[in-house]
């Protein structure tokens, strides 16, 4: 049935009732009361459905709402991710940075601390060296191990790389004779250490020694050949002169 089939079947039954009535006043007065009182009705119900659709679009409204908030609140985390995704990275890329830096750091402390040598005074064929009138520094010219390179084979000088307790030994070999020995002496930034020291008036002589010694980074160790003493050397390599680091301190 549609909206408008209910009006037209009380008019209908208003007008039976008139005629039969017989008032065309009171006809009248009963259509429009019927009339007005249909119109209120339709009225009210019209009202009643607006203020449900006004209630549900203010649901709605709500719902909007408190979906864009959320929204708002997911962008906002999500922006608060991104950073600490940045961060995160600028952190490890940091950190790797550092790593290689330590590493760096370590591998050149380690070589620092990877110190030897052994020299000769020779490489080949026969060689005397004095005897003179002074001090000479003896030049191992040989160098058969240098690891740290701090044996210099131009100066027969080894210079301390890291502050530590080395070990240093010396060997020398000569010729005896009646006035000249065979002699050197280990020797520290110019300081006498320990003597290697040997006197025959005839045949062939050797003596050797040797010290542990505290140094700091830059002090020298090297060998003194003595006023008139000579030593000798050959291809056999008699004559040499070692050192390594024990520890760093």
């Amino acid at each position: 049935m549609t909206p408008g089939t209910v009006p037209l079947l009380l008019w209908s039954a208003l007008v039976v009732a008139a005629a039969e009535s017989g008032g065309e006043r009171e006809i009248r007065a009963l259509m429009e009361e019927q009339m007005r009182a249909l119109m209120e009705e339709q009225m009210r119900a019209l009202m009643e459905e607006q203020r449900g659709m006004r209630a549900l679009m203010e649901e709605q409204r709500v719902e909007l709402r408190h979906t864009k908030a959320q929204l708002d609140t997911m962008e906002t985390r999500l922006r608060a991710s991104e950073k600490l995704v940045q961060q995160l990275r600028s952190d490890i890329a940091g950190n790797l940075n550092l790593m290689g830096s330590q590493m760096e750091e370590l591998r050149r402390k380690r070589e620092e601390r990877r110190v030897a040598f052994s020299a000769s005074l020779i490489t080949s064929g026969h060689v005397s060296v004095g005897p003179a009138n002074t001090n000479l520094t003896l030049i191992y010219r040989n160098v058969i191990t240098n690891i740290g390179d701090a044996y210099n084979n131009k100066t027969g000088i080894f210079t301390a790389p890291v502050r530590g307790v080395y070990y240093f030994t010396m060997f020398i070999y000569g010729s005896g004779h009646n006035w000249v020995s065979v002699g050197a002496s280990l020797s520290k930034n110019k300081e006498h250490v320990v003597i290697a020291y040997c006197h025959l008036p005839h045949g062939k002589t050797s003596a050797s020694n040797g010290a542990s010694l505290l140094l700091e980074v830059g002090d020298q160790v090297f060998v003194i050949l003595y006023t008139d003493s000579w030593v000798r050397d050959s291809y056999n390599h008699h004559t040499s002169f070692s050192g390594h680091l024990l520890f760093p301190m």
